[in-house]
C-alpha cells in the first residue's frame, strides 16, 4: 500500500470513528444525567455505580474524539508520525479512568452493609431496562465502525462493561422489587466494579506496550529475522527492532548484511516485498550493507592500542 494511499484510508477510519463517537457520547451524556437522578431518587447504589461508570464513558469518549481528531493532523519536523500515538494515550488515561471508578464503587459498597437504605425498586427497575437499551445501541454504533483502532476498542470496552453493568441492575431490581432484600444493591455494585477492573485490563496492557515500544504480540521478531535472513544473497541481519506507531501502523528498522557482489538496492526491494506480504509491515528503514569479505583486514581498537604501544617501545633507526 503506498503513503498516499495508507493516509486516505486512515482518514476516512477516523472519519467513521468520529461520527460513531460523537452518537455515542450524545446517548452516554443523556442516560448519565438520568441515571444520576433515578439513582439519587430510589437512593440505589448499583445505579449510581452504573452512572459512575457512564460518567467515565463520557469522559473517556470525550478524550477519544479529540485523540482520533489529533491523529489526524499531518507530521512536522518536530513530529514526524503527527499526533498518532494520541489514540494510544487516549485509551491508557481510559484505562486508568475504569480502574479509579471501579476503586469508588467497592468503597462506597462497603460502607452500605452495615446501613443499606430502603430502594425504590420499581423505578430502579425502569431506569435499568433504559440503561440496557441505551448501551446496547451504543455497543451497535461502534461496532459498525469498525474495531480496527485501540482507540475505539478502549470506548467499546467501556460500552460493553456498562452493558453488562445495566443487566447486573436489571437483575438486582428485580430481585429487590420480588423479594425486598436490598443488600443485593450493594453487592451487585462490587460485582460491576470488578467487571469494570476486568474491562480496563486489556486496554492498559495494550497501550502500555505500544507505549514502551514493544514488538506488537501478534508478531514474532524471530520469525521476522528468520524470514530477511532466508531472502536469496542476504547473509545476516542485526539491530531489528519491530513497534507499532498507533493502531494497524506498524514500524521496523534493521541493518541487514549481504554478500559481496550482490544489489543491495533490489535486496532492499524484496525485503520489504516479504515485510508487507507476510507480517503486513509497510513502514521500514533499511539499512543494507555488504557483508564484509575475509580478505579484508579487520583491526579491533583493542589491537590498534597494541600496536601503538609496540611502536613506541621499539627501537629507533640507529
Amino acid at each position: 500500500m503506498s503513503s498516499h494511499a495508507h493516509r486516505h484510508h486512515a482518514h476516512d477510519h477516523r472519519s467513521g470513528s468520529r461520527r460513531a463517537l460523537l452518537w455515542v457520547l450524545g446517548l452516554t451524556l443523556v442516560f448519565t444525567v438520568v441515571e444520576v437522578a433515578g439513582g439519587i431518587w430510589t437512593d440505589s447504589l448499583a445505579l449510581l455505580a452504573d452512572a459512575g461508570h457512564m460518567l467515565s464513558d463520557n469522559v473517556a469518549i470525550a478524550i477519544a474524539l479529540v485523540a482520533v481528531t489529533l491523529a489526524g493532523r499531518p507530521s512536522t519536523p518536530e513530529r514526524s508520525f503527527g499526533m498518532q500515538r494520541a489514540e494510544i494515550l487516549a485509551a491508557f488515561v481510559n484505562g486508568l479512568t475504569l480502574v479509579l471508578v471501579s476503586g469508588w464503587i467497592v468503597w462506597e459498597a462497603v460502607q452500605r452493609f452495615g446501613d443499606t437504605p430502603e430502594i425504590l425498586g420499581g423505578w430502579m427497575l425502569v431506569v435499568a431496562l433504559v440503561g440496557l437499551l441505551v448501551n446496547a445501541l451504543a455497543a451497535a454504533i461502534l461496532i459498525r465502525s469498525g474495531r480496527g483502532s485501540l482507540n475505539i476498542e478502549a470506548a467499546l470496552r467501556h460500552v460493553f462493561a456498562d452493558l453488562l453493568g445495566s443487566g447486573a441492575v436489571l437483575v438486582a431490581a428485580v430481585v429487590i422489587v420480588t423479594t425486598g432484600w436490598t443488600l443485593v444493591d450493594p453487592l451487585v455494585s462490587i460485582g460491576i466494579a470488578v467487571l469494570i477492573v476486568a474491562s480496563a485490563w486489556g486496554v492498559l496492557r495494550d497501550s502500555t506496550s505500544i507505549l514502551m515500544e514493544a514488538t506488537p504480540s501478534e508478531i514474532d521478531a524471530n520469525t521476522v529475522a528468520e524470514a530477511i535472513v532466508a531472502v536469496p544473497g542476504v547473509t545476516s541481519v542485526h539491530d531489528l527492532h519491530v513497534w507499532r506507531i498507533t493502531s494497524g501502523f506498524d514500524a521496523l528498522a534493521a541493518h541487514v548484511l549481504v554478500g559481496r557482489g550482490e544489489d543491495c538496492h533490489g535486496l532492499r526491494r524484496e525485503i520489504e516485498g516479504v515485510l508487507r506480504d507476510r507480517f503486513e509491515i509497510t513502514h521500514t528503514t533499511l539499512q543494507v550493507d555488504h557483508d564484509a569479505s575475509e580478505e579484508l583486514i579487520e583491526l579491533s581498537s583493542a589491537q590498534t592500542r597494541r600496536l601503538t604501544r609496540s611502536t613506541r617501545s621499539s627501537p629507533g633507526p640507529s
